[in-house]
């Protein structure tokens, strides 16, 4: 959704729901480097961009603060997965994991401001600071922070790869 404070960019939410079609990200590789091979494991620090599957848009972030957190701004950038180096994470694993594993624990570190993804149910969207109408009442704000913490950890929990 666009929201018409900070950039102005299409808003990133996260949702509870694990079924919801607006939650998928299509994996690629960083802007500028050599694409990736549908399917080869990612080894932890590697470059990546996600491509939201509905709308095609990066995520990204830039020196804007969010909206509710007040932290760096999220959100989709680009249009059919073509952005620029502000759609650039690195993926930080935890423990002594070498590859990017669903379910495992992960961290995102944006490349270019260094600050880490996160979420925190303490800034979810809803009726007094959306508004009434709100297309993302119960939503919770995605923002990045510069310090990683309990907010900055992420799991893969879907993903197949067909192949013939």
């Amino acid at each position: 959704h666009n929201f018409s404070s900070g950039s102005g960019q299409q808003i990133v939410t996260v949702v509870p729901s694990k079924t919801k079609h607006s939650s998928l990200w299509n994996i690629r590789e960083g802007h500028d480097q050599t694409p990736c091979t549908a399917g080869q494991k990612l080894t932890c620090g590697s470059r990546i961009r996600l491509t939201h599957i509905s709308t095609g848009r990066n995520l990204h972030t830039h020196g804007i603060r969010s909206a509710l957190s007040r932290q760096q701004e999220v959100s989709g950038f680009g249009e059919e997965g073509k952005g620029d180096g502000g759609d650039d994470w690195i993926i930080t694993c935890e423990g002594s994991d070498t590859y990017w594993m669903r379910n495992r624990p992960f961290k995102l570190q944006h490349k270019d401001t260094r600050t880490y993804l996160s979420s925190n149910a303490q800034y979810q969207y809803n009726q007094r600071n959306c508004g009434g109408n709100c297309p993302i009442m119960n939503h919770l704000e995605v923002a990045a922070k510069a310090t990683p913490d309990l907010e900055t950890r992420w799991k893969v929990e879907l993903g197949v790869h067909l192949s013939h």
